[in-house]
């Protein structure tokens, strides 16, 4: 039996899920008489953590016979709570969770059934592995791992916890990773991590990610796309600023990191930017490459977020020229300053979240406007939908996943572009 794994979260749970499925495969998983299911799991939110939960439960209904290892970011945070419940066999850490004997604790493999817990401690990680991978199951485009954790100590967060502190993966390895997922068919790879606007300084020469973007470009020049995942502008260098200007192949869309649009809570979440700073990026930015768009996340809530604080949030909306929106109620998690703040009722927090989206869905659809009549690539991610090279979604009655196929946009219904396909393009 093939094993099955359950992936939540961060593209970077998405890319290391191919590794665990290799190493789970490699360990004899898939030779379990009742199967086995791999949870790798989010700790972002205390929703993302009910959920897994509720997934573990369900998957435990369903199969009653199948080992069930549980792992990832809510497993390395809190390891007891899931080794707690009585559906799971196995908890493994996030740095455990990407070597096959780490699958081998199982009872299955004669080893003590008493004890369910593989987590050490991430913080005591320094280097991170490049783990090669063939492909992403079910992806039309391929996400590369450049850096793993986080240095920073953001009042809100966790994920510092579950991953570790910042590391990163030698330039020479992404670079034979990206050529390996472009020989296999890839027409679009995503840099990710948890921090990847951190990338280098942790090896020799201290090189930034401007710099590994552009060598990456140089070296794989089959590649038609590079995109980059969430990033920090506060970090970004001179020499990402000149690919973006000056590279055509490196994709217009950034998602930013920004949590909130006023100074005060900035400060009380611990970030390095200001609101000026984010909106000056932004114009910086478009002055380079005139057809840039921006996400972001933003945190509705805040511990101590007045009303005027909150309204700041939604200014920068369009100060910034945003048009993909993450956004999240503020979820406190437990061990973090923020949960030890004066909290917001959570009707509050709600009515917040829902204004900010609502901002996001006005933005989107101007974006969606303004791309009427142009004619864009697209990367075809499943039948009959593909997404631009600005990130926006679009239907279209052509090409095959993985393809990127030149199309005319006649439309949109507010949330997926209309296209239709340019035969004397292709």
């Amino acid at each position: 039996m093939a094993v099955d794994i359950v992936t939540f979260g961060c593209r970077l749970n998405t890319y290391e899920s191919e590794v665990m499925r290799r190493e789970a495969d490699t360990a004899g998983l898939g030779a379990l008489e009742g199967g086995a299911v791999v949870f790798n799991t989010c700790a972002v939110t205390g929703e993302a953590v009910r959920q897994a939960r509720q997934a573990i439960r369900k998957a435990r209904r369903e199969n009653p016979r199948a080992r069930i290892v549980v792992t990832g970011c809510a497993a390395q945070t809190d390891p007891g709570g899931f080794a707690a419940m009585d559906e799971v066999d196995l908890v493994l850490g996030n740095e455990e969770k990407l070597h096959s004997h780490s699958y081998r604790a199982l009872p299955d493999f004669g080893v003590n059934d008493t004890e369910k817990l593989r987590v050490n401690d991430i913080m005591s990680v320094t280097e991170t592995a490049a783990h090669m991978v063939d492909a992403i199951d079910g992806r039309a485009r391929a996400f590369v791992q450049v850096q793993n954790g986080c240095d920073h100590r953001c009042t809100f967060c966790i994920i510092p916890y579950g991953r570790g502190n910042s590391r990163s993966v030698p330039m020479g390895a992404v670079v034979e990773q990206v050529k390996r997922l472009a020989g296999n068919g890839y027409r679009e790879v995503v840099v990710t991590g948890v921090d990847i606007t951190s990338y280098g300084a942790d090896l020799p020469g201290a090189p930034r990610l401007g710099r590994l973007v552009r060598t990456v470009l140089k070296q794989v020049p089959d590649l038609e796309r590079l995109r980059l995942s969430s990033i920090d502008s506060i970090e970004a260098d001179d020499d990402l600023m000149e690919a973006l200007a000056t590279e055509p192949r490196l994709m217009p869309h950034l998602h930013l990191s920004l949590q909130s649009g006023d100074d005060m809570i900035l400060k009380r979440m611990k970030r390095r930017h200001l609101r000026d700073h984010s909106i000056r990026f932004c114009h910086e930015v478009r002055a380079l490459r005139p057809d840039a768009v921006f996400g972001a996340d933003i945190i509705a809530g805040f511990p101590t977020e007045t009303e005027a604080m909150f309204d700041n949030s939604l200014k920068i909306v369009a100060e910034c020229g945003l048009t993909h929106l993450h956004v999240f109620p503020f979820s406190p998690r437990e061990g973090t300053p923020a949960a030890r703040m004066p909290q917001l009722d959570r009707r509050t927090v709600k009515d917040r979240a829902a204004r900010l989206r609502a901002a996001g869905e006005t933005a989107y659809r101007a974006h969606l406007d303004s791309l009427v009549g142009s004619t864009q690539k697209l990367l075809i991610e499943r039948d009959g939908i593909g997404r631009t090279e600005g990130f926006a979604l679009a239907a279209i009655a052509a090409g095959a996943p993985g393809a990127i196929v030149p199309a005319r946009i006649t439309g949109h219904d507010g949330a997926l572009l209309k296209a239709q396909f340019l035969a004397e393009a292709a």
